[in-house]
């Protein structure tokens, strides 16, 4: 028979002690605990990861590890394709009489195991306790006056914005003793690399682990909030928080982020500090939204959101791909941003846009190509952020740029790189280049290339937009 006074904590993408809802609970309710992390082998969708994202995942596995023994306790790992069938493996081992884990904000496959880890409960006779924690709002929570999904952000955001948030958690400080019979139990060590066959990671990424985390928090809150609504679209610099993967990996609870934001918007001196948090804040809306959006519509995976623009003749030349991967465009705000991209795990947002809509408004290349390389590149790798921020901007997703709207990486570089410092830092080529050369293009400048040793650009800007334009207008005339 199932022991009540035992229970299992599986982790998940809620890698800390502080404010983590169901490992409260479990430590709070059972006489102890034994927290679990299961190494995935699971194949998923193809190019759904790469090494930097995976060797972050190592790292925080690692801090955890040691955090949870600091408290007393024992993180016990085990691997497999299938988390149910491991903890019913685990259930039977320790004979533990309840599993505790955080839902699945919105993912189709994590949302479809959840689901069968009750149903396996339910068999097994075992409590299972199943918490909210990766998202302030879970997608059944904000919905419209109808009774069903928003489409768009504003009315979502401003419904969002409204609804009270949930209180933070104390943090873990120590767990309980376990049986002596569970003394020896197995466990495979903390992963590597090697546990996915991925090739070693070359990206010099933040450091992983809680503690780390929370130092980007207290540094996020205190220099870069008050005044994120006016810098964040600057790509040089630290001027947007860099919590995404901590969000990413639970490394932070959304809870905490959101009312220590709230704090210093309140206690902000001018209305324009005020007004910055509160953009910050509707970011944390934008990541919420676009749970929703995927919990709501799994499909957006495969196709695109807005159904009208559905079989559009998108390219798959591969030359071009390569040349846009490899930061060899000849545009030197997108390939700038492809180099931070494979330098870092990471890229500024305002270039992810950018780089975004060149491939598939220039370059006219699917947007599925461009979403599984973020996936396999990103440190901070979102499903359902990455997916909604590609459609959005191939102008096929929801709240999306019209397809008319078709950003220009020359005008975009004078707005947000006018001094060209991130362009030089991460294109060299390019560093004894003129600013005013990198915010107009040599075919403006009577030139063939901005330097010897960089490329020319591979399209012209001007005349790629009219054949974009011409592409959506005759499928939209085709389908009607």
């Amino acid at each position: 028979m199932p022991d009540p006074r035992l229970a299992l904590h599986w982790f998940r993408r809620d890698l800390r002690l502080t404010d983590n809802a169901a490992l409260h609970r479990a430590v709070a309710e059972a006489g102890a605990v034994v927290p679990v992390s299961i190494v995935s082998e699971w194949a998923g969708r193809h190019g759904w990861t790469g090494p930097a994202r995976q060797e972050f995942l190592c790292g925080s596995l690692a801090s955890l590890e040691k955090n949870i023994a600091t408290a007393g306790g024992r993180l016990i790992f085990r691997r497999g394709r299938d988390a149910s069938a491991v903890l019913r493996g685990l259930l039977a081992e320790t004979r533990a009489g309840a599993l505790y884990f955080n839902r699945d904000p919105g993912d189709p496959y994590g949302l479809a195991m959840d689901q069968k880890i009750r149903a396996m409960c339910r068999e097994l006779g075992v409590a299972c306790h199943d918490e909210k924690d990766a998202v302030l709002h879970e997608a059944g929570e904000i919905l419209t006056g109808g009774g069903g999904p928003y489409r768009v952000f504003t009315p979502y955001a401003r419904n969002w914005n409204a609804q009270l948030k949930a209180s933070c958690v104390p943090r873990i400080k120590a767990f309980r003793p376990l049986p002596p019979a569970l003394a020896g139990l197995r466990s495979d060590p903390c992963p590597t690399l090697a546990a996915w066959k991925l090739p070693a990671n070359t990206a010099i990424m933040v450091e992983p682990g809680e503690r780390a985390a929370r130092e980007r928090l207290k540094k996020a809150l205190s220099r870069i909030l008050p005044s994120y609504g006016e810098r964040r679209n600057t790509p040089h610099g630290q001027t947007t928080s860099r919590l995404s993967q901590d969000l990413r990996f639970g490394l932070i609870s959304i809870r905490e982020l959101y009312h220590a934001s709230v704090a210093v918007m309140t206690e902000a001196p001018t209305a324009a500090e005020k007004k910055s948090v509160q953009t910050f804040i509707n970011e944390l809306a934008w990541r919420e939204f676009y749970f929703a959006l995927l919990t709501r519509y799994p499909e957006v995976f495969e196709h695109e959101f807005n159904a009208e623009w559905r079989g559009l003749p998108w390219s798959y030349d591969e030359t071009a791909l390569a040349r846009w991967k490899d930061g060899q465009t000849g545009f030197p705000i997108v390939d700038a941003g492809m180099r931070e991209l494979h330098a870092t795990g990471f890229m500024h947002n305002r270039v992810r846009m950018i780089v975004a809509m060149f491939l598939t408004k220039d370059l006219r290349l699917d947007w599925r190509l461009g979403e599984q390389h973020f996936m396999q590149q990103l440190v901070d790798g979102e499903n359902a952020s990455n997916n909604g921020g590609w459609q959005w901007s191939a102008g096929t997703g929801a709240d999306a740029a019209p397809y008319f709207r078709i950003q220009n990486p020359w005008s975009q570089t004078k707005s947000y790189d006018p001094d060209g410092v991130y362009i030089k830092h991460w294109c060299q080529e390019l560093r004894d280049v003129p600013a005013k050369l990198l915010a107009i293009g040599p075919k403006a400048a009577g030139l063939t290339t901005l330097a010897k040793n960089y490329p020319a650009p591979m399209v012209d800007h001007a005349e790629e937009r009219e054949r974009t334009l011409a592409m959506f207008t005759r499928h939209r005339n085709q389908t009607r």
